[in-house]
């Protein structure tokens, strides 16, 4: 969440696409003027005084209204079949402003075979391990390019285990 954190401006207007219990918006604080998470393992919404995490999957869950300053993908990306990866593309682009930013972050493709590793050992459980497909991270770029967005920022961290994305909206 750091991480992205860092590419998200102050009183902004936020979609986190596997938004868990909110937890990115809680972290934003102060910064965030409005969030809308989704979340696939959720039974019910969760409502907050300054967001709402809704059960489904993006993009068939999804803000009616556009004219979001951020879409946020924390570790979601390579759990997303590749056949959907351009509806989830678009569905950004429309719902974001000019100059609204889709902020992502994927594991490298060694984190799968670490994981793996770790599960038949017993000590992690859960994370949805069967979702993961050997996700290229240089595909996301591609992925982003098609529906009208420009590359600002690309980084690893976690000892290049993880990478960071950062689109711009362009028009």
């Amino acid at each position: 969440m750091r991480q992205a954190m860092r590419f998200i401006p102050r009183n902004a207007r936020v979609i986190d696409i596997g938004a868990h219990e909110g937890e990115l918006f809680i972290a934003l604080g102060d910064r965030l003027e409005r969030g809308f998470g989704v979340e696939p393992l959720r039974n019910a919404a969760l409502e907050a005084a300054k967001f709402t995490v809704v059960p489904g999957f993006f993009p068939a869950v999804r803000p009616t209204a556009g004219g979001w300053n951020a879409v946020t993908m924390l570790a979601v990306l390579e759990h997303i079949p590749t056949s959907e990866q351009p509806a989830l593309a678009a569905a950004c682009q429309e719902l974001l402003r000019p100059g609204g930013r889709v902020i992502i972050t994927v594991p490298a493709k060694a984190v799968d075979h670490i994981l793996a590793v770790l599960r038949w050992l017993r000590l992690i459980d859960g994370m949805s391990l069967e979702e993961h497909y050997g996700f290229e991270p240089t595909d996301t770029a591609r992925i982003f390019s098609a529906p009208g967005f420009k590359l600002l920022h690309r980084s690893k961290f976690q000892l290049g285990l993880n990478h960071l994305f950062v689109f711009e909206r362009i028009s």
